[in-house]
C-alpha cells in the first residue's frame, strides 16, 4: 500500500523550523503553528514520520530509527536553503527533536520542545498505565492498544469537537489514530531511553512549553528535561491549555515565544559574526 504524503512545506526566510508531529500522530497537528511561523517569514517544514497517516499495520512496520530518519532527511533538505534550523516537535515529536540535536549538533541551531512527553502520567491516563512496559511483551500487552479518550489533549471545545468528528470518522490522515499499538509504544520507549542519555550533550539553546493540565503528560516530563539539557532552557508553563499545545486555545503563546527563539539565534549570530570581522581586522 502507498501512503499518501501530508508533509507540509512553508517557503521562507533562512531561518526555518522544521516541527514534527506527534506519535500515532499526523502534520496537521503542526498546520497552525507552522502557517504562523511562515506569515511572519520564515522557512516551515512538517515532514510525515515514516508509518504515519495510514493504518496499524504501517506504523508497525516501522521504527524509531525510521521516524529519526524521516526527520534528518528533512534536516537535510532545509540545510541547503537555511542558514539555521530550529527542531521543534510535540509530545514524542518532541523527543525525536531532541534526538536529532544530540545526532546533528552541526546542523541544528536551537530546539522548540511542545509539551514533551517520556511518561504517559497526565490526569487523564489510567492508574494502570505504569503496568505498560511490563506487560508489553505478554500475550495481551501484545494485543494491546493505547486508546485516547476525552478529552483528546484538547482544552477548547471547538477545536475538540472538529478533532472527535475526524477521530469518529477513522480518518488518521486528519486526526491520526485512535489507538496506538504496542509495538509502536515499544519503539518510542526504545527512543525515549536513548534521548535521556543524550540529553546533557544537547547544547543548543531550547524552548520548552508545556500546560500546567497537561492530560497526557503532567509537568513532571518538563522539570526532568529542563534538568537534563546541557544548554540553555526557556521554560513557558500554559495555564489555560491540555497537552496538544499547538492547536489549542494559547497557540499565540506557542507561536510567540517561537519567534523569539528564532529573533535570539539570529542576534546572536549577528553578534558572532560582528566578533570574527573585528579579530580579522586587529590581525
Amino acid at each position: 500500500m502507498t501512503t499518501r504524503d501530508f508533509s507540509l512545506r512553508y517557503p521562507g526566510d533562512r531561518t526555518g523550523f522544521l516541527l514534527i508531529h506527534g506519535l500515532s500522530g499526523t502534520p496537521i497537528e503542526m498546520r497552525l503553528v507552522a502557517r504562523a511561523l511562515a506569515q511572519a517569514g520564515h522557512t516551515v517544514h512538517c515532514p510525515q514520520l515514516a508509518g504515519h497517516c495510514a493504518g496499524e499495520s504501517e506504523l508497525l512496520a516501522t521504527g524509531w530509527r525510521d521516524w529519526a530518519r524521516s526527520v534528518m532527511d528533512e534536516l537535510d533538505r532545509m540545510r541547503l536553503s537555511c542558514d539555521r534550523v530550529i527542531v521543534g516537535g510535540l509530545s514524542m515529536g518532541a523527543v525525536l527533536a531532541m534526538h536529532v540535536a544530540a545526532a546533528r549538533p552541526d546542523a541544528v541551531d536551537g530546539l522548540a520542545l511542545y509539551a514533551p512527553t517520556l511518561w504517559y502520567d497526565g490526569w487523564s491516563i489510567p492508574r494502570y498505565a505504569f503496568l505498560l512496559k511490563w506487560l508489553i511483551n505478554t500475550p495481551f500487552g501484545r494485543r494491546y492498544s493505547f486508546v485516547e479518550r476525552e478529552p483528546y489533549g484538547i482544552k477548547d471545545l471547538r477545536t475538540r469537537a472538529v478533532i472527535t468528528t475526524a477521530i469518529t470518522r477513522g480518518d488518521s490522515s486528519e486526526a491520526g489514530l485512535l489507538g496506538t499499538p504496542s509495538g509502536a509504544l515499544r519503539e518510542m520507549w526504545a527512543l525515549i531511553d536513548r534521548t535521556r542519555r543524550e540529553m546533557p550533550a544537547i547544547t543548543c539553546p531550547a524552548l520548552l512549553v508545556h500546560a500546567r493540565e497537561d492530560d497526557i503528560a503532567s509537568l513532571s516530563n518538563a522539570f526532568y528535561i529542563q534538568r537534563r539539557l546541557g544548554g540553555l532552557v526557556d521554560a513557558v508553563i500554559l495555564d489555560d491549555s491540555y497537552h496538544l499545545v499547538t492547536i489549542d486555545q494559547q497557540r499565540d503563546i506557542v507561536v510567540e515565544r517561537s519567534l523569539a527563539l528564532a529573533a535570539r539565534l539570529a542576534k546572536t549570530e549577528v553578534r558572532e559574526r560582528a566578533t570574527e570581522l573585528r579579530v580579522v581586522a586587529a590581525e
